[in-house]
């Protein structure tokens, strides 16, 4: 199998994926947002946003950090989200139209490595946990560059390593055990590939960036009860339900018994699991 043929299907087996936990997004968005604004409210500061700016935010999901970027410039200014998953498109679509901004954000499913975008064509762009998804990293970034004005910014941040990632890494590290699986090792394809933050610059290098500045953020994520962080997982998690689709429902089950178990250990004393997460935040200028 080619390389290209690897990236291809790596690429419409990401999209089938986020399609496929789109409704539970719907559901769960404003729970994880609750922990993630402070990196959307970061970008956009890494990005030096203003008012009259044109922004694109890159594999944007359910619309972060683009709708905080719209926030940022209204009533003047655009922002254009993208992601490769359209049902993830129509859920920033709701987004803002719910809080009055589909007029400043607009939305579109598109593919981050096709980037249609000319030369100079944005003041700035964003990428909330989009980089170490792309199969062909440094071609991409490249082409960023150059669709930014001269001094523009890219502002993008990506997971740490597993261990600093519970949010993550609790339920996939116990499906993993509990189906013989090693556990994703930072490097491999997915969402720890980039936590290398050698790696991580040299690709900013690469691909022309200059005055690149790296830092971490952290995220606190909280949940109600070890239950609701097991119906979450059960909403949005695909890799997950991939490992388990060919297990029985008594398996299963199981799994998602010792998921529970294992976020019970970060209850605090009112039974609220909550769990502090490393995320790495990195910008480059054109």
């Amino acid at each position: 199998m080619s390389s290209l043929s690897s990236a291809e299907e790596f690429k419409a087996a990401q999209k089938a994926g986020w399609n496929s936990v789109a409704p539970g997004w719907r559901k769960w968005w404003a729970t994880f947002e609750d922990g993630a604004q402070r990196l959307s409210d970061k970008l956009v500061e890494l990005a030096e946003i203003k008012p009259y700016y044109r922004v694109l935010d890159i594999a944007t999901g359910i619309g972060e950090p683009a709708l905080t970027t719209a926030k940022k410039m209204r009533p003047n200014g655009q922002v254009i989200g993208t992601d490769i998953s359209s049902e993830m498109v129509t859920i920033a679509k709701e987004r803002a139209r719910g809080v009055g901004l589909d007029t400043i954000a607009i939305f579109e499913d598109i593919d981050a490595e096709s980037y249609p975008y000319p030369s100079s064509s944005f003041n700035a762009v964003t990428s909330r946990w989009g980089l170490m998804f792309w199969p062909n990293l440094t071609p991409t970034l490249q082409k960023i560059r150059a669709s930014l004005v001269p001094d523009g910014i890219l502002s993008a941040a990506v997971w740490s390593v597993p261990d600093k990632a519970p949010v993550l890494m609790l339920a996939f590290r116990t499906a993993a055990q509990k189906n013989g699986l090693p556990p994703p090792s930072a490097g491999s394809p997915g969402p720890f590939k980039l936590a290398d933050i050698v790696t991580l610059e040299n690709s900013f290098i690469e691909s022309g960036f200059r005055n690149i500045k790296i830092e971490t953020v952290n995220l606190r994520f909280r949940f109600n009860s070890a239950n609701d962080f097991v119906n979450f997982h059960r909403a949005i998690n695909a890799p997950i339900h991939g490992m388990l689709k060919n297990q029985s429902i008594e398996k299963q089950e199981e799994v998602w018994k010792g998921i529970a178990d294992a976020a019970k250990t970060y209850r605090d004393n009112t039974g609220i699991i909550s769990l502090d997460n490393e995320v790495i935040c990195v910008s480059g200028q054109r």
